[in-house]
């Protein structure tokens, strides 16, 4: 790598605009949201901020009753932040990618360790799949994202889209898997068999079967394996709630 001086390092890294669009991506990895009202966020991932920004841990009362039930059951999860007032924040998740998705109206669901941030025009509820009971400590969440506006999820490495349709299921590891589209519900399913190849955490395989039509997001990457009952729950989908 060529070495630089201290002004073309400076003049090269330097914030940019490129776009008057409220989230703009700085870098694949650094997310700028220019702040004129309300912007929801994943706790911890302000990285900078200039302006008159507030910000504020997401309350009880405005989770709702059902997500703070499903947060009880799990003992765990993706805490989310409100941004609020007249400003420049910057945000960041581990290095991780970074995906806009803007929403006009449809619904997504994503792993809730993958939630970066959405605009206020956004509604998010936290889904857990319940045919997981007694498979693996906490069950499995997951949040669903509905509205008009943006949407930043994140990624380890570039992103995989499948497309899912009745004649072609998808299979995929849930610690892999991203997000799905609203059309979609998808059913846990094991295979004791493949315990070698899939869910290397847990002795079988867990995998989500996606059957219809619609798509789902996998990274070439597992968060977090999941653990057994009793090892104090797990990541991921595991547990990832807003």
């Amino acid at each position: 790598m060529a070495i630089r001086n201290l002004s073309e390092f400076v003049e090269e890294s330097k914030q940019q605009d490129r776009s008057a669009e409220a989230f703009e991506l700085e870098s694949s990895h650094l997310l700028e949201v220019k702040l004129n009202g309300r912007i929801w966020a994943k706790s911890g991932s302000m990285v900078a901020h200039r302006g008159g920004v507030k910000f504020t841990r997401q309350g009880m009362m405005e989770q709702g009753l059902g997500n703070l039930l499903k947060k009880a059951i799990s003992g765990e999860g993706t805490q989310m932040m409100k941004m609020e007032g007249n400003g420049r924040v910057y945000i960041a998740d581990a290095g991780k990618k970074i995906t806009l998705l803007r929403l006009g109206g449809e619904a997504i669901f994503v792993n809730g360790n993958d939630v970066l941030a959405y605009e206020d025009g956004i509604q998010s509820d936290i889904k857990m799949m319940r045919k997981v009971a007694g498979m693996a400590s906490g069950g499995l969440f997951n949040m669903r994202l509905q509205g008009n506006g943006v949407v930043a999820i994140t990624s380890h490495y570039e992103p995989l889209t499948l497309a899912v349709t009745p004649e072609q299921p998808v299979f995929t590891d849930p610690n892999a898997t991203v997000a799905w589209s609203g059309t979609l519900t998808p059913d846990i399913v094991t295979d004791i068999s493949l315990g070698t190849l899939f869910g290397r955490g847990s002795g079988e395989s867990i995998q989500l079967k996606f059957a219809g039509t619609g798509w789902v997001v996998v990274q070439p990457y597992e968060e977090v394996y999941f653990q057994q009952q009793g090892n104090g729950g797990g990541g991921g989908l595991l547990g990832a709630l807003s």
